[in-house]
């Protein structure tokens, strides 16, 4: 019987195309498997070793050494106490394994059927393993394979002897595909599918990197280091953004990415179902990187808030809509590609804004500095925005404004710092009213309870009735931030809800 199961393992090495030791271990396992029923204890840990020169297998069972805390399983487990006891000056450690000799099960007796359908399994994994180890090493980013056939979840593709995945979330959208027909995609990852512990492989043909590396297939200028695609954005199969940077003066990085009457790319358009392509200069001057990547739309002024990370985009009102796009997918793909917020408004609408926030802050100076207009409208043309501004500029900058003597000056300051602390109080008292509920939400910051304390929203409730634009307009957060805290104010509705449910 030990000779039947070497020429079983050379026989199916060779056939299969595995290395012995893989055939080995499958046997091993369907012994053990076999030893397990046949002591009716599915649950025992049994190990089967065959000795790769005679044939025989000897078999054991065998526990982990644990500690008392984590003593679960008896079946499979002994405390190192219990071992201890056992075996007295025994030098077994937590970690290690104890093992007892068992009756080995007769190879001749092990359901033939099952015992194939075991190793053949387990050969079939080896080789899965092995192919996608092959694919892993030869790491490739771009792949291009057959579609094996169409499933609910994705396409099945096959790539030499490896099969993949492509997900419906990693298709372009609209994209259909046959058996059979022939599809390019990039090598997304490798994950495990479900309980089974298999590797798949996973591809995209919606990823931004898909196009980054089809424009590195189509200009060899990229691989050679003569120009860098340093940003892309993708509406994936209507329309994309690159940035491009030349790392050779004497080459038009545009130009070369678009190639002679834009074979180059088209190529890249054809592959991605006729998504339409911008290639736009980089910079690494905001304004500059702004205008470009809102291009074709021509853009009037550009006004840059370095806290708030957000660009404010004046364009003509007949560029208005191609700024925008269909959709808003110009400026959505260009806020993408520089990583600004991107604020588009017409020369009238920016006037009108500079209008009223001027108006604000004249009533500002007026209600808390005791000036009247002319003189509030004075420190307005001069650049002035907040009191704190007022309360701490240097004295020689505002001596030097028209008008303005050391007497005036020092008393402007004075008043600016009077306002100011009489705000910080009445603003702490206002935080007295708020819920405590609200204070300790996820998201919410101390500037953000004033804002809202002094529009009046206390409680968790009056918060949790806000839009998210709302909650912009009266705390000029961004809008993710705002989501969060909506969404934290309004979870204790949903608890409620599926609390009376219950």
């Amino acid at each position: 019987m030990s000779r039947e199961i070497l020429l079983l393992a050379e026989a199916l090495a060779s056939e299969k195309s595995v290395s012995p030791e893989v055939v080995f271990n499958a046997l091993e396992f369907a012994l053990a498997s076999a030893a397990k029923k046949k002591a009716d204890r599915e649950h025992m840990d049994v190990r089967v070793e065959i000795d790769r020169e005679t044939g025989e297998y000897y078999s054991f069972r065998r526990w982990l050494i644990v500690a008392d805390e984590d003593y679960t399983y008896p079946d499979t487990q002994k405390t190192i106490e219990e071992i201890q006891e056992e075996i007295p000056g025994t030098e077994l450690q937590i970690g290690d394994y104890y093992e007892e000799p068992m009756e080995n099960v007769e190879f001749g007796r092990i359901g033939a059927q099952t015992a194939k359908q075991v190793i053949l399994q387990r050969i079939r994994d080896a080789e899965r393993e092995q192919i996608l180890n092959e694919f892993l090493q030869r790491k490739e980013s771009l792949v291009l394979g057959t579609v094996k056939r169409v499933e609910r979840h994705g396409a099945i593709i096959e790539i030499g002897r490896l099969e993949a995945l492509l997900p419906r979330d990693q298709m372009i959208p609209r994209e259909n595909f046959r058996n059979g027909d022939r599809v390019r995609a990039l090598f997304l990852r490798v994950e495990e599918q479900g309980n089974s512990g298999r590797k798949q492989v996973i591809l995209s043909r919606s990823s931004r990197e898909f196009l980054v590396k089809l424009f590195e297939l189509e200009v060899p200028e990229i691989e050679d280091g003569l120009l860098e695609i340093k940003e892309a954005a993708r509406d994936p199969g209507q329309r994309a953004k690159i940035a491009v940077k030349a790392n050779d003066g004497r080459i038009d990085p545009q130009g070369t990415c678009i190639g002679v009457r834009g074979s180059r790319v088209n190529a890249v358009t054809n592959e991605l179902a006729g998504e339409r392509i911008d290639v736009v200069l980089w910079s690494p001057e905001t304004a500059q990187f702004v205008i470009n990547a809102l291009s074709p739309a021509e853009v009037t002024r550009i006004l840059i808030d370095e806290e708030q990370h957000a660009v404010d985009v004046i364009v003509a009102e007949d560029q208005l809509a191609l700024a925008i796009g269909r959709g808003g997918q110009n400026v959505r793909l260009a806020a993408e590609l520089t990583g600004w917020q991107l604020n588009i408004m017409t020369v009238e609408e920016a006037q009108e804004r500079n209008e009223a926030e001027d108006r604000a802050l004249r009533e500002l100076f007026q209600t808390h500095l005791g000036v009247d207009e002319d003189m509030a409208d004075v420190l307005v043309q001069e650049g002035f925005a907040t009191l704190e501004e007022v309360a701490y500029v240097p004295v020689e900058e505002m001596l030097d404004i028209e008008g303005f003597d050391e007497e005036l000056v020092n008393a402007l300051r004075n008043r600016a710092r009077d306002a100011i602390l009489t705000l910080a109080i009445a603003s702490e008292e206002q935080l007295e009213h708020v819920d405590e509920a609200m204070k300790s939400l996820e998201g919410m910051d101390q500037e953000m309870l004033r804002d809202l304390a002094a529009a009046e929203i206390t409680t968790r409730d009056d918060l949790a009735e806000l839009s998210v634009d709302e909650l912009i307009e009266i705390t000029g957060v961004d809008e993710d931030t705002a989501k969060k805290v909506v969404l934290a104010a309004r979870a204790h509705w949903f608890e409620e809800a599926e609390g009376g449910a219950e």
